[in-house]
């Protein structure tokens, strides 16, 4: 007789929450970006550093959820990329934003291999993971293109990071929702 793995639940409400809040916080980053933010460049600095400790924290706190650290690699290393991305930024700001849409476009890339990779991990364990794929994967594809850009000889900002962050809010609130129908469903009468 065979041994069979039993695997726990997920814990769906934790998760659903969690992309609800990555939603609203991604969603007020790029409203901010688009308006204070192009023309204030104090505040747009603080902000491009903010986002990947943003980031760091978040899947620090989900990874502490979902199983903890020591049985979630992609997401512990996903922290530590984007801590290291938050002092890469702030150095490359002393440089320029071309500079630091590099340093963007690199994370970009490593985080969203990380995001797909978990995205597989958990796919028969928790719902709306399709989405997560695809943003992980859009999020890899729109670092190269951050890549080429700030080799480019257009000039760039904020602007240019804050549609990769609203790609990801849009994500982040598709796998919120999905979730919150599959439990809806589930849920008897």
């Amino acid at each position: 007789m065979q041994a069979r793995t039993v695997v726990a639940p997920f814990p769906s409400a934790w998760l659903k929450g969690y992309y609800f809040t990555r939603f609203a916080v991604s969603a007020a980053w790029v409203a901010l970006a688009f308006t204070a933010g192009k023309s204030n460049p104090a505040l747009a600095a603080f902000m491009l550093v903010a986002y990947p400790l943003w980031d760091a924290l978040a899947n620090y706190a989900d990874a502490r959820q979902t199983g903890g650290i020591g049985s979630n690699k992609t997401q512990l290393l996903n922290f530590v990329v984007s801590l290291l991305t938050a002092a890469a930024v702030a150095i490359a700001l002393g440089k320029s934003m071309k500079a630091v849409l590099a340093v963007f476009g690199v994370w970009a890339v490593f985080a969203g291999l990380l995001q797909l990779a978990t995205a597989v991990r958990r796919w028969k364990a928790a719902g709306a993971q399709w989405a997560m794929g695809l943003s992980g994967a859009q999020s890899a594809l729109a670092g190269i293109f951050f890549v080429k850009m700030a080799g480019g000889p257009a000039p760039v900002g904020i602007t240019d990071v804050a549609p990769y962050a609203a790609f990801g809010a849009f994500y982040f609130f598709v796998s919120a929702v999905w979730l919150a129908v599959s439990d809806a469903r589930r849920t008897p009468v």
